[in-house]
């Protein structure tokens, strides 16, 4: 063990470098690493945990819908310290563990303070999932497919929610007392699976750099990364972030309590964060706020209610379309993690939010006029219900994984938990009050007049995006500071060339 003990600041390299790693042949690409591949699936199922919810009574299911996101809070607060703390890997268990508990509560609840209880500890679960899931896939993801991976979390969290569409239509038959008991129960399976599953995991590379475990650092990374020669440039940059020399290469060394464990973080975050990290916090906390903003819980919560408004009268109709909606949705997100890595966050994130730009001012007009005839105006009618899905879609494509996969890949090593938790909290914030306040301001305003409001604030979205955050497609993790230090919305497009026809693939960039 050396007696070596890094500062917060990064040891500048001598000179600038480019770094590049072969490629097996002119035209070759590294294949998709399995290993990394499959510890994603693994993380990625705490997601499932946000999705899977529950369909009881018109009077408490506006509550019930925004209180998770509410109690979810506690989680995402607590989950960043907590992962610094114990690791990614661990935190990953308890988030498990916790929901575990939690609908076990929910589905023996005698009484209706019971089942908030219930919920109330499920939430805290969901709060650890939504921030370590992302945040674990990132740091173990390859550069190459971090896209791929890093939107494994949205996937199941549509899978989720086509659990609770598809439970809800299951159960409905049941009575009452006994459907959503069941459809909560059954809540519980994923955690189990993941509590098995967490023992092929490793634990992330940058934390173990992070604790001074060089040594168990380098093991992972040769596992997940698509090249020795990869492998080594990773650690090698990972080192540098942490603040450790290159030239060390023990297995074990000795780190400042202050960089293993996180301690300071919010000062750099909050009080004193240099420029670079003052852009990367707006836009971390910008795209979770205009994800939720845009209206998608409204849509994927009371999509039965919006239905009925489009004229679909009966329960099973309703539940019917309600389930198509989960397919559409969920189709269209696996679309997207192919297309993450090979079009890039941002030209995906603007499509996607210009769709559902045009798709919410089509689904307000249309539901307008239903609302403004005497009697059932057909043609409204399946517009509202073909535009209920083109935004599920254009949502799904774009902005709903790219907003978890890009907040969890621009923080600095040392902040990205912490900062990555943030952004969940005002991701869970926003959900909660848009679930709890769609039906007053449905009634208030008109459903149509509603999803007008969400279609100008897409629109505000597009130009946030389009003006302020950069393509990091196939960057290194480490080299985000300096991404967003030197950021022109401009110059996106030439920041992003990264070709894939040289024979090199270029995995870094110049060190300041």
């Amino acid at each position: 063990m050396t007696g070596f003990t890094p500062e917060n600041q990064a040891v500048p390299s001598p000179a600038p470098a480019t770094k590049h790693v072969p490629e097996l042949g002119p035209q070759a690409k590294p294949k998709r690493n399995k290993y990394a591949f499959a510890c994603a699936i693994l993380a990625s199922m705490t997601s499932i945990l946000l999705g899977y919810d529950l369909k009881i009574s018109d009077l408490q299911i506006g509550i019930l819908a925004g209180i998770l996101n509410i109690y979810s809070l506690l989680g995402s607060c607590a989950a960043g310290r907590t992962s610094d703390w114990i690791g990614r890997r661990y935190t990953i268990v308890l988030a498990g563990a916790i929901f575990f508990a939690g609908a076990l509560l929910m589905g023996f609840a005698p009484n209706y303070a019971f089942l908030m209880f219930g919920r109330f500890v499920a939430g805290i679960g969901v709060g650890y999932a939504l921030m370590i899931a992302p945040v674990y896939t990132a740091e173990v993801s390859p550069a190459s497919s971090r896209g791929f991976l890093t939107s494994f979390p949205e996937v199941f969290i549509n899978a989720g929610i086509m659990l609770g569409y598809v439970s809800n239509l299951a159960f409905s038959k049941f009575p009452l007392k006994l459907g959503w008991r069941f459809m909560l129960g059954i809540g519980a399976i994923p955690s189990v699976v993941l509590a098995i599953g967490v023992l092929a995991m490793p634990e992330s590379p940058r934390w173990l750099v992070m604790q001074g475990r060089l040594g168990e650092a380098k093991r992972v990374l040769d596992k997940t990364s698509d090249s020795p020669a990869e492998a080594s440039l990773r650690l090698e940059d990972i080192k540098e972030a942490a603040g450790i020399p290159a030239d060390c290469h023990d297995d074990v060394v000795q780190v400042s309590r202050r960089n293993s464990h996180g301690e300071g973080v919010w000062k750099e975050l909050l009080l004193r964060p240099t420029p670079a990290v003052r852009r990367v916090m707006i836009a971390a906390i910008g795209i979770h706020f205009f994800q939720q903003a845009s209206g998608i819980d409204a849509v994927v919560l009371f999509s039965p209610r919006i239905f009925k408004t489009a004229g679909l009268e009966t329960d099973h109709e309703q539940l019917l379309a309600t389930v198509a909606v989960g397919i559409v949705k969920t189709s269209f997100i696996l679309v997207a993690t192919f297309l993450l890595d090979r079009v890039g966050r941002r030209p995906l994130l603007l499509t996607s939010v210009g769709g559902m730009v045009l798709s919410l001012a089509v689904l307000g007009t249309s539901l307008t006029v239903i609302d403004q005839s005497d009697k059932k105006v057909m043609w409204a009618v399946v517009l509202s219900i073909a535009t209920v899905m083109t935004y599920v879609a254009t949502f799904s494509i774009g902005a709903g994984p790219i907003t978890w996969v890009y907040s969890s890949e621009i923080f600095p090593l040392r902040l990205r938990s912490q900062g990555s938790s943030m952004g969940v909290v005002v991701n869970r914030v926003t959900s909660g009050v848009i679930s709890m306040t769609f039906l007053p301001m449905s009634k208030g305003m008109t459903t149509g007049g509603a999803f007008y409001l969400f279609g100008g604030i897409a629109t505000v979205a597009w130009v946030f995006f389009y003006t302020f955050l950069p393509e990091t497609q196939g960057r290194m993790l480490e080299d985000m500071d300096e991404l967003f230090s030197g950021f022109r919305w401009r110059d996106s497009k030439s920041n992003n060339k990264n070709s894939s026809s040289n024979p090199e693939v270029e995995i870094g960039l110049n060190k300041q």
